[in-house]
């Protein structure tokens, strides 16, 4: 927007905000529903002097941070995060389910700006600790969340503008938090909201599984547990393994034939017809016996563990035909950049079972998800637009997503 639309729509919303604060009725046509209703929440536990968010307990906040699945994901991505909020000079905030602010990074101005108000690690966000904000809407709501300057309760953020999405466990679909981007209103940009939305999504795929596929969730011991869809990663009894890009397709493809694998078997699922001879395949399972502590017997090559995997769970949900829950389990590609004949099959697989179940039984949410991996399938796209309300909130998106997909 230009600064002229954008110093209009400012003083909008600070005269809406002056008139509920001095007048505490009259506003509702003035802001949207859920601003007036975070308003009234504010209104009712905290003054508008409020200097800055209260902090919580540092000991504290180091400990829910330390053992929650965000701190691994918002490590592998952390540069990704660091680069968004340098170049936009933002401040770049992830919270707890409490919207209690567990990591944040800022640019050079964000940065004074966020520690100023308590915008920082334990910092308390939710509305009634600090007021209306964008990651209190976004933790409540469950959806992105824009707050523009005067639409803060608090005057100390009305020079902000906030967006926020919520970050979700990949497998329980159990909402763990939100993402904020924030800076200044002046800043305000249309993609604001879906720049937060995909730095959430980059969180929640980069993030460890922290509930078990199949069956094994009910299990005290766990065994192997494997994601291969979109991103690799093996955890034997909840511990993490270390291994080299050739040892996880051995894993992988153990993994996926628990009946087990001849030398034969397993070097052509492995190498198809390159010149690889038994020999450099047999020293490779001899370094992942000794990973996995002996658990892996030969004549035929067998994992003795229970064993899950992504790519099991989300074929499990399409045979049950939880369409949705598949799509949201679906990383992307079965370990991309792999020559396993083998596990680029199963990855072939997989994705066209994914996409013929949309194709089967489109539904909006979870075309919005999928797109995200195949963001050039246009024909999902038809499908779900030909096959839902054209007053469905998800229309605008996937219209915009087929004009991309079109070129």
């Amino acid at each position: 927007m230009a600064r002229a639309d954008l110093q209009v729509k400012r003083l909008e919303a600070v005269r809406a905000w002056t008139s509920f604060v001095e007048h505490g009725d009259g506003v509702e046509r003035l802001v949207r529903p859920e601003i007036f209703r975070s308003w009234t929440r504010s209104e009712s536990a905290i003054s508008t002097s409020v200097e800055a968010a209260p902090l919580a307990d540092e000991s504290e906040t180091r400990a829910l941070w330390r053992d929650s699945p965000l701190q691994i994901a918002v490590e592998r991505v952390e540069e990704e995060l660091r680069r968004t909020a340098e170049d936009g000079d933002l401040v770049i905030a992830v919270t707890d389910p409490e919207t209690r602010v567990l990591w944040t990074y800022g640019g050079r101005v964000m940065r004074r700006k966020a520690e100023s108000v308590n915008f920082v690690a334990g910092g308390r966000w939710d509305d009634r600790s600090v007021g209306t904000n964008a990651l209190d809407l976004a933790n409540r709501l469950g959806q992105p969340a824009m707050v523009f300057s005067a639409e803060h309760y608090a005057p100390i953020v009305h020079n902000w503008v906030c967006w926020a999405a919520p970050v979700h466990d990949p497998v329980t679909g159990a909402q763990l938090g939100v993402l904020d981007l924030s800076t200044t209103w002046d800043r305000t940009h249309p993609i604001g909201l879906a720049t937060a939305r995909v730095m959430a999504r980059l969180v929640e795929q980069a993030m460890p599984h922290s509930s078990y596929y199949g069956g094994a969730e009910d299990t005290a011991d766990p065994g192997l547990v494997m994601t291969l869809l979109g991103t690799a990663e093996a955890r034997l009894d909840g511990q993490r393994l270390l291994l080299t890009r050739r040892q996880t397709e051995v894993l992988a493809l153990l993994a996926l034939h628990p009946e087990g694998l001849s030398l034969e078997q397993l070097h052509a699922h492995l190498y198809g017809d390159q010149a690889v001879t038994f020999s450099t395949l047999k020293a490779e399972v001899s370094h992942l016996r000794h990973a996995l502590g002996g658990q892996l017997a030969s004549r035929p090559y067998r994992l003795l563990m229970p064993v899950a995997t992504d790519v099991d769970h989300v074929l499990a949900l399409l045979r049950r035909g939880q369409v949705a829950a598949a799509v949201e389990s679906y990383g992307g590609d079965l370990l991309p950049g792999t020559n396993s004949p083998a596990l680029v099959e199963m990855g072939e697989y997989v994705a066209v079972a994914v996409r013929e179940a949309l194709l089967a039984d489109p539904q909006p949410d979870a075309v919005v998800r999928y797109i995200e991996q195949a963001p050039y399938d246009a024909q999902v796209l038809e499908v779900c637009l030909a096959s839902i309300d054209p007053r469905h909130p998800a229309v605008p998106l996937l219209k915009g997503r087929l004009a991309v997909a079109r070129g």
